[in-house]
């Protein structure tokens, strides 16, 4: 039976994602309150400017006073689209001490608090929700934490930021170079006017924290996944991933180690095989690959940003928060029984490209080949193109560690006859 005192909740923030929230939450009204088993309600929503006109909303309902909002003590769930770390976490704590369960889209809280969070959460006998912080409305913390808790899962592999991923695809469909599709992408909306967050990994570094602590049962920080940008990357890399059958994408590594005692985040450009199914994956589209023991590999794949699809991850968590709710019961919280250590970027093993700029005479290639032997890095191929005294030598190496890979680097950088290393880039995904 349909019970009638609806459940209130409260929005902070009323943004893109915000305001896509309100609007869904009233137009399919009903149908929410069919799904739930009650009614929902929007009690308030707080913003920081009030005098800003919002299409359906009541302006009855607007206010700047946040902290008072969550502490109102008659708000069931509070659903929070605000970002950054403060005042989130204080609004969030609050919201638990005063009775109420959390959605939120915060990745950068979650990636750098998460464990207190949960705590707060768990604590208060209250739900911590946050399907939209990682790749918008693509259905994959569920999965990861529910779907596949009796699994075990050993490696997770994505494209979990949009915006790196148009001006990737546009830099491989067209020749162009990085500012270029940067400045396409900045007209098209999909580029922030300041898209440090994207372009150098920390959105998606964010986003790896999370996901490796979901799919791993242990507890891994921000501070804790590796990160390196995709400015760097130019038209040439591409040029020579297309030789080997590659493309190039910015790509967030979670994995663990062949013993299982420790894992690794990472987030960085790679080449990967077009055989694999990230690779055919376009514009600011997301797509994460899971692979697992029983399951074996499995890909999802949508829109990762934007206000409505971020708004559908929003509302699939509010749904099934407030059917907890109802039943006077909790989702599933914090699982870090594993405690497992995230070993350091040194300690992965992968295949590398790098392109070198040498001196066009005899002996360079047996020095350089010299310099890899001695650091136990094998190589797999070797490309040389010379001309007028100058020359580009491309290698691309079996698996070795990072470790021993940086020591070659650095002596290879040393040797008199290397003008400059052009450029490093892991191979991934074989």
């Amino acid at each position: 039976m349909m019970r009638t005192r609806p459940l209130k909740v409260a929005l902070l923030g009323c943004g893109v994602v915000g305001s896509e929230v309100a609007r869904i939450m009233t137009t399919h009204a009903d149908d929410l309150a069919q799904r739930i088993g009650a009614p929902v309600e929007l009690a308030g929503v707080a913003v920081r400017r009030p005098s800003k006109v919002r299409e359906g909303i009541d302006p009855a309902l607007v206010t700047t006073d946040a902290t008072a909002l969550v502490k109102r003590g008659d708000i069931d769930v509070v659903v929070e689209v605000i970002g950054g770390i403060e005042p989130a976490r204080s609004l969030i704590t609050a919201a638990f001490e005063h009775g109420a369960s959390v959605v939120s889209a915060n990745k950068a809280l979650l990636a750098q608090d998460g464990a207190a969070l949960h705590a707060a959460a768990e604590e208060h006998g209250r739900d911590l929700y946050y399907e939209a912080a990682v790749a918008g409305a693509i259905p994959l913390i569920r999965p990861l934490r529910e779907s596949l808790a009796g699994d075990k899962v050993n490696r997770v592999l994505g494209i979990v930021n949009g915006t790196t991923n148009f001006i990737l695809d546009k830099m491989d469909s067209t020749g162009a170079g990085y500012q270029e599709a940067l400045d396409e992408a900045t007209a098209l909306g999909y580029a922030e006017a300041d898209p440090t967050a994207d372009v150098e990994g920390f959105d998606a570094a964010a986003k790896a924290a999370i996901l490796a602590g979901i799919a791993f049962h242990t507890r891994a920080r921000l501070d804790d996944v590796y990160r390196e940008g995709m400015t760097e990357v130019t038209a040439a890399d591409f040029r020579s991933a297309k030789e080997m059958g590659c493309t190039i994408k910015l790509l967030a590594i979670c994995e663990r180690s062949k013993d299982g005692a420790s894992v690794t985040a990472r987030v960085h450009p790679a080449m990967i095989p077009l055989t694999h199914p990230l690779a055919s994956v376009r514009g600011a589209y997301n797509a994460v690959f899971v692979e697992s023991d029983a399951a074996g590999q499995l890909m999802f794949y949508g829109p990762g940003a934007g206000g409505a699809p971020t708004a559908s991850a929003v509302l699939g968590d509010l749904v099934a928060v407030c059917r907890n709710r109802l039943n006077g019961a909790t989702g599933p919280g914090e699982s870090a029984y594993a405690a497992l250590p995230v070993s350091p970027m040194g300690e992965v093993v992968t295949r590398y490209h790098i392109s070198l700029d040498v001196a066009d005479k005899p002996g360079v290639l047996a020095q350089v080949a010299t310099v890899f032997a001695e650091h136990g890095v094998s190589i797999d191929t070797v490309r040389q193109q010379g001309k007028d005294g100058e020359a580009s030598l491309v290698v691309v190496t079996h698996r070795a560690s990072d470790a021993s890979l940086s020591g070659t680097v650095e002596a290879l950088r040393k040797l008199d006859t290397v003008r400059g290393v052009a450029s490093i880039m892991r191979v991934e995904g074989e």
